[in-house]
């Protein structure tokens, strides 16, 4: 498929300490995980599936899907006198 790549939203939840990942391109997809890299596994196995039941892409398909992630992460500096 040749598509610009999906865009997957990644948010910092100081409370939870997780990434919470939302997207409008991907139906169905809202997942979390405590680290990007660990949440960058856990997207490639649950793009490929989320797009097949949503039949985005046909259940055969094969090939590569692009997707970026885009991370937000508010933080607070203390700084000492």
């Amino acid at each position: 498929m040749n598509h610009p790549p999906l865009q997957i939203n990644a948010v910092w939840d100081a409370m939870a300490a997780v990434w919470v990942v939302t997207s409008n391109d991907i139906p169905g997809l809202v997942t979390e995980s405590p680290s990007l890299d660990s949440l960058q596994n856990k997207l490639r196995v649950m793009i490929p599936e989320l797009l097949r039941l949503n039949n985005v892409i046909p259940p055969d398909y094969q090939g590569a899907i692009a997707f970026e992630l885009i991370s937000h992460k508010h933080d607070i500096i203390e700084i000492a006198s």
